[in-house]
């Protein structure tokens, strides 16, 4: 198959004396002298860290949560009074429809996609690739999930929002009552789970960008993200926006940790950028058509 060589002369400077040829000698004089084009390799690196900024927000992330853990799980419990006096009317028309009587069995049917994606990016040592840079990976992990962890505590510590099990009469009052009943805001392990997985998904991705098995990974993220949403509201644990939220969080900070470290480079194999010399002194950009 014959190949085309497209030529796009760039950042050219040109000497007074070249001006002052004719267009013809110009012309020949400036041809960009151009060598075989060599395929630009990616470098050793797929992602780069950078320790000024990574550690603060991985330390701010990480002891904020630690503490606020031990707070929104320990809410002082509501009255018998409020909670009956409780209108399921005040609940905004897009979340109403989700009140229901909480379901023990539900809520902990839930917790297996999320304890099961938790040390999903353990597969990062299986890999041959991945494995090298172990070390780097982990604490980009730990970067994510002490982000997610820091907005997901954050809104729940300083909101008060009633689970939609709260609402509901069928629920035992007990229940209702619990101090945790005030942490609606927002699906926090729908956000968990959604870091985690899309996490190692788009790491695959960037190691392996030719690989079709990536898809697996993006699928897998998706499914463990979705399930634990569906449960979590079967459960009577969230309403509706909370957990949206929760996934458009979770996927975001996943997805977008791994992307804001990764190495420059072209993507385009058929991409070259060579320098040319004569009268004139430059760069040539070269894009090689199959």
């Amino acid at each position: 198959m014959k190949k085309l060589y497209v030529v796009c002369p760039a950042f050219l400077f040109v000497s007074a004396s070249v001006c002052a040829q004719n267009d013809s000698a110009s012309l020949r004089d400036t041809t960009p002298i151009i060598q075989p084009a060599i395929e630009k390799e990616r470098p050793k690196e797929v992602y780069k860290l950078n320790y000024g900024a990574d550690i603060p927000v991985t330390a701010t992330g990480t002891i904020w949560s630690l503490y606020a853990f031990t707070k929104i799980y320990n809410k002082d419990a509501s009255s018998d009074e409020a909670v009956l006096a409780l209108d399921r009317s005040n609940v905004n028309g897009f979340d109403r429809w989700a009140i229901r009587p909480y379901s023990k069995k539900i809520d902990k049917i839930s917790y297996i996609p999320f304890y099961a994606s938790m040390p999903m990016p353990l597969f990062m040592m299986i890999d041959k690739r991945m494995r090298k840079d172990i070390g780097k990976l982990s604490f980009m992990y730990l970067e994510a999930m002490s982000v997610t962890g820091l907005l997901y505590t954050g809104s729940t510590y300083f909101t008060n929002r009633y689970r939609p099990y709260v609402y509901s009469s069928e629920t035992d009052l007990d229940q209702r009552t619990r101090g945790g009943g005030k942490n609606s805001f927002y699906a926090g392990h729908v956000a968990l789970v959604a870091t985690s997985t899309f996490f190692l998904a788009q790491v695959y991705s960037d190691y392996h960008p030719e690989s079709k098995a990536k898809w697996v990974f993006w699928g897998l993220a998706s499914a463990a993200t979705g399930a634990t949403a569906w449960w979590r509201h079967r459960g009577g644990l969230h309403f509706p926006s909370d957990i949206l939220l929760g996934i458009v969080q979770g996927t975001a900070t996943g997805i977008l940790v791994p992307r804001l470290h990764r190495t420059k480079w072209f993507k385009n194999p058929n991409l070259t950028i060579l320098p040319f010399t004569g009268q004139s002194h430059g760069l040539a950009m070269l894009y090689r058509f199959k």
